[in-house]
C-alpha cells in the first residue's frame, strides 16, 4: 500500500503544466466566481479588517484541499466513466448513492431560490437609483424575471450555456477592472477599527460558509476528473492536484483582490447598510458612486452574474428532483419532469417575494450542504474505503479539510441557535 501512495505522490511531482491544464483551471475559476462573490464582501468584511486577512490566508488551502480530494474521490472509481454519484454508489451502495442525491439537491436548490431573490433586488435597485422609476409591484417583477430565466433554461438550453459559458471571462475582467478602479477611493476606516482579538476565532468560524459558498466549484469537478482520467490514466492525480491547486490560487488572488478593494473602499456602516438592503455589493456601489461607469456597469454585472449562476443551478436542482422523485415513484418520467419544473419556478417566486436575507440563506441552506459533500465525504472514504487508500492525503491535509468541513456546518447551526 505504501508503494501506491508513493507513486499517486510520485504522479503529482512529475505533473508539468500545458495550456489544456491552464484552460481546466480557467474553467474551473469560472465555475467559482458567480454570484456568491458579489456578496463575499458584505459578509467577510463584516468582521473588520484583520479577520478578512485571515480568512484570505486559509481560503486557498481550504479550497484546494477539499477539490483535490473530490477529484481523488471521483479517480477512486473502478469504471473511468464513472460520476461522482457512481462513485459513491461503487464505495457506499445505493443507499449512500440516495443519501448524496438527496444532499447534493439541497445544495443547489437553495442557491436557485438565493438567486431568485438576487435577480429581482437587483433590478428593482437599478429600476429605482439608476433609472429613477417608481418600483414595480413585487410579485410582478419577481414573477416575470424568473419565469423568462427559466422559459431561456427550458427552450434554449444550448444557447443559454454557451451563452453562460461566454459571460465568466467578460464578468472576470470588468470585477478586476472595478477592483483597480476602487483603489484610489480605498481609506483606512476599516484598518483603524481595533480588533477584538478574543472575538477573532467566532468571528473567522461564522464567516466560513460564505468562503465555501463562493470558492465552490465542485459541480465541475466529476467531469474535469473524468478527463484527466480518460487522458493521463493511473497518472491522472498528478494534474487534478495541480490544477484544482492553480485554481484556488487564482480565485484566492484574484477574488480576494475583489473583496479587499470593496471592503477598503467603503466604511463598515455602509456595509452593514448593504446587507440591510438586502443586494449585492455591486448595486451597493452603483447607488453610492456618481461615476456613470459603475451605475451602469455595476447593476449590469450583478445581473450577468446572477442570471448565468441561475441557468447552471437550476439545471442542476431540476435534474436533481427528477432523479429523486424517480427513484421513489411509477409516475411517467415526462410528468416528473414537468411536476419538478413548476415546484422549483413556483417556490422560487415565493420567496423572491417573502425577500429573505440572501446571506442568511447562503449560510444556513447552501453552505452546509456543500460542506458535507466537498469537504467531509471525501475524508471519510480515504479511510473508509479502500478503493480510496492510494489517494489518501496526509493527515494534517485532512484534518484540515474535515475541519472546514466541521466548522462550515456547526457555524450555521450555532448561528441558528
Amino acid at each position: 500500500m505504501q508503494t501506491t501512495v508513493s507513486s499517486a505522490s510520485a504522479g503529482a511531482t512529475k505533473a508539468r503544466w500545458t495550456y489544456k491544464d491552464f484552460t481546466w483551471a480557467l474553467s474551473l475559476f469560472g465555475t467559482a466566481v458567480g454570484a456568491g462573490v458579489l456578496f463575499l464582501p458584505i459578509k467577510a468584511g463584516a468582521g473588520g479588517f484583520w479577520p478578512l486577512v485571515i480568512l484570505a490566508l486559509i481560503a486557498a488551502p481550504m479550497t484546494w484541499f477539499a477539490h483535490k480530494s473530490l477529484a481523488r474521490f471521483v479517480l477512486s472509481a473502478k469504471n473511468p466513466e464513472a460520476d461522482i454519484t457512481d462513485t459513491v454508489e461503487e464505495h457506499f451502495g445505493k443507499s449512500g448513492a440516495k443519501l448524496i442525491t438527496f444532499a447534493y439537491f439541497f445544495a443547489i436548490y437553495p442557491i436557485v431560490l438565493i438567486y431568485g431573490v438576487g435577480i429581482t433586488n437587483t433590478v428593482d435597485s437599478f429600476l429605482v437609483n439608476q433609472m429613477g422609476m417608481e418600483s414595480i409591484p413585487r410579485w410582478l417583477l419577481s414573477g416575470g424575471l424568473i419565469l423568462a430565466m427559466t422559459a431561456g433554461v427550458v427552450f434554449g438550453k444550448e444557447l443559454m450555456l454557451k451563452a453562460t459559458s461566454a459571460m465568466v471571462y467578460p464578468l472576470v475582467f470588468i470585477l478586476l477592472a472595478l477592483s483597480i478602479y476602487l483603489i484610489p477611493g480605498w481609506n483606512n476606516s476599516m484598518v483603524s477599527v481595533s480588533p477584538d482579538w478574543s472575538a477573532m476565532p467566532s468571528v473567522i468560524w461564522l464567516a466560513i460558509p460564505i468562503i465555501v459558498f463562493s470558492f465552490n466549484h465542485s459541480p465541475v469537478i466529476s467531469q474535469f476528473s473524468k478527463e484527466q482520467r480518460r487522458v493521463y490514466g493511473d497518472n491522472a492525480v498528478g494534474k487534478t492536484d495541480m490544477i484544482t491547486g492553480g485554481a484556488a490560487m487564482m480565485l484566492m488572488g484574484f477574488v480576494m483582490f475583489f473583496v479587499f478593494s470593496v471592503v477598503l473602499s467603503l466604511s463598515p456602516e455602509q456595509l452593514a447598510t448593504a446587507q440591510s438592503q438586502n443586494i449585492s455589493v455591486l448595486s451597493y456601489l452603483a447607488n453610492i458612486h456618481e461615476s456613470p461607469l459603475i451605475s451602469l456597469l455595476g447593476p449590469l454585472v450583478a445581473f450577468a452574474a446572477i442570471t448565468s449562476s441561475y441557468f447552471g443551478h437550476f439545471l442542476g436542482a431540476h435534474e436533481g428532483l427528477v432523479g429523486l422523485v424517480k427513484s421513489g415513484s411509477s409516475m411517467p418520467v415526462n410528468k416528473i419532469e414537468k411536476i419538478s419544473l413548476g415546484f422549483i419556478v413556483i417556490t422560487t417566486w415565493i420567496v423572491a417575494i417573502v425577500n429573505p436575507s440572501i446571506l442568511g440563506m447562503i449560510e444556513t441552506m447552501g453552505a452546509p450542504m456543500i460542506a458535507g459533500i466537498l469537504f467531509l465525504m471525501p475524508v471519510i472514504a480515504m479511510y473508509k474505503v479502500p478503493a480510496m487508500a492510494k489517494y489518501k492525503t496526509s493527515a494534517p491535509v485532512s484534518i484540515f479539510t474535515a475541519l472546514c468541513g466541521i466548522a462550515a456546518i456547526t457555524s450555521v447551526i450555532y448561528g441558528a441557535l
